[in-house]
């Protein structure tokens, strides 16, 4: 028998014996509120949340933020919030995104405990664009918050692999002297406009 052989067959027999896989089942805390906790959430990892009732409510709000207003290359990947100036699937080297001022992104569902929003990766045209924007907008409802990531996980169980990303705030550091940096290689600045009312769900 080969050594590599001997060696496997040793490790196989001195094998712990199987352990059935933990109940996470309650684990997590859940809320009472869980858009106002997810909003609190989103003001600790540095950003800002808006609430609002509908889509018109959402593009008005998005309108009237700063960063909105002194856009000139915006690109939205949500009917009916922001108007785009760039269209995404137009370009092919993601390169040409280096000056984009904002973009506005549909989340699929939102996390109570630590503001991460979940977004598909195939509403990106680009997986670049939500690092590569100066400033960054994100669109869910309400309805699909989660209460924390026991949760999240539970909802993307069972999905063909495939590109995804939790996004919770701005880009920032914190590994250089402690010091906290908000917006250093990634978006600036990160909106999160939560639907409250009934005409939302993200496609």
């Amino acid at each position: 028998m080969a050594s590599r052989d001997q060696i496997l067959a040793a490790l196989r027999r001195n094998a712990p014996a199987a352990v059935a896989a933990p109940d996470v089942a309650s684990l997590g805390v859940r809320f009472a509120d869980p858009a106002a906790q997810f909003a609190e959430s989103v003001a600790a990892v540095g950003g800002a949340c808006v609430r609002v009732p509908d889509l018109a409510a959402a593009d008005a709000a998005l309108t009237a933020l700063p960063q909105a207003a002194s856009a000139t290359r915006v690109a939205s990947v949500v009917p009916g919030v922001g108007r785009s100036t760039v269209d995404l699937a137009a370009i092919a080297d993601p390169h040409a995104l280096a000056d984009l001022d904002l973009a506005i992104l549909p989340g699929e569902f939102g996390v109570a405990e630590n503001a991460a929003v979940w977004v598909d990766g195939r509403v990106l045209p680009h997986r670049a664009v939500f690092v590569i924007t100066n400033h960054l907008a994100l669109v869910i409802h309400a309805r699909d918050l989660v209460h924390h990531m026991h949760d999240a996980y539970d909802r993307l169980a069972g999905r063909p692999r495939g590109y995804g990303l939790f996004i919770s705030g701005p880009s920032k550091t914190a590994d250089i002297e402690q010091v906290l940096v908000v917006g250093a290689p990634g978006a600036r600045t990160c909106t999160v406009l939560l639907i409250e009312g009934p005409d939302y769900r993200p496609r």
